[in-house]
């Protein structure tokens, strides 16, 4: 069974690009077809009043934009995101009359997101400047990588989700000694323990690198298992067939990597900046000791 931690760094990088990139585009739809009074307020046309509180045409392009809505259907949205600002608005109001919004857990939750705001604001900021890797790095990496592009697999792949509580010592000894996924979804029946099925087809470029190598020594039949939040996927290679990359058709996955990882980088140099200038004390309890990391990934067979 080859058993293969996913980490979650990789992501942290594009939670940090995205959100923040939709700020141009709240004043893309002007002509959306909305009956508007003529008011001004915080730079957006009012287009309805609820207890003398404005909704703005800026409110809702700021909804339009965040909820990336095709062109060609904006308008019929912004009606309808008109009318779900409108209720919010008169449940706003009534919770603050019962002063719902002065209650611990609303301010303590308004704080957590107001602080998140500002630090992704501010991340957006540092990752602006990551510059785009230039072709001889692209170059370089794929042919440093010819496991991922020049010799690189199509894999047909069946699989069984659990929560990452239930992958226990008797599952992980059943998963080791079984010939097949059908053995191992009979065991999980029998045994209680609830699953979801998946099939999917996946090249070795739009794979974790790691993941990459390690299939390559793996064969049809063979099983192995991915960790990654708190789920386990338990995988079967059904098939394998060799599939090519030429560098042209891999260079926007290469760009697309080396931004992820540029981007990791840059947030994580920073945080370790701030951190050198910032007076940290710890009150009431010691400094956390810094974890050792763990084996990204191991590999052992799981049946033949």
């Amino acid at each position: 069974m080859f058993k293969l931690d996913v980490s979650s760094s990789s992501k942290a990088g594009n939670a940090v690009s995205g959100k923040w990139l939709l700020c141009g585009a709240l004043l893309l739809v002007a002509g959306m077809g909305l009956s508007a009074c003529s008011k001004e307020k915080g730079g957006g046309q009012s287009l309805a009043r609820v207890n003398g509180e404005d909704i703005t045409m800026l409110q809702v392009n700021d909804e339009l934009a965040h909820a990336n809505v095709p062109a060609n259907q904006q308008q019929d949205a912004s009606k309808k995101i008109l009318e779900s600002l409108i209720d919010r608005q008169v449940i706003i109001d009534e919770a603050m009359r019962e002063k719902i919004d002065r209650s611990p857990s609303v301010l303590q939750a308004i704080e957590r997101s107001k602080a998140n705001i500002i630090q992704q604001a501010y991340l957006e900021k540092v990752v602006s400047k990551v510059e785009k890797p230039t072709t001889a790095e692209m170059s370089d990496y794929f042919h440093k990588h010819p496991e991922i592009f020049g010799n690189g697999k199509l894999y047909h792949m069946n699989s069984l989700l659990i929560a990452g509580k239930d992958m226990d010592d008797k599952l992980k000894a059943e998963i080791t000694s079984a010939k097949s996924l059908e053995e191992i979804a009979t065991w999980m029946i029998s045994h209680n323990v609830h699953f979801a099925r998946g099939v999917a087809s996946r090249t070795t470029m739009n794979m974790p690198p790691e993941m990459a190598a390690k299939l390559m020594s793996m064969h049809a039949g063979q099983m192995f298992v991915v960790n990654e939040g708190g789920n386990s996927m338990i995988v079967s290679i059904v098939d394998i067939k060799d599939n090519p990359i030429a560098f042209e058709d891999a260079a926007p996955a290469i760009e697309q990597y080396f931004k992820v990882k540029n981007t990791q980088e840059v947030v994580d140099t920073e945080v370790k900046h701030l951190r050198s200038l910032a007076k940290i004390e710890y009150l009431n309890a010691s400094a956390p000791v810094a974890a050792q990391p763990a084996p990204a990934t191991s590999a052992k067979p799981a049946g033949n």
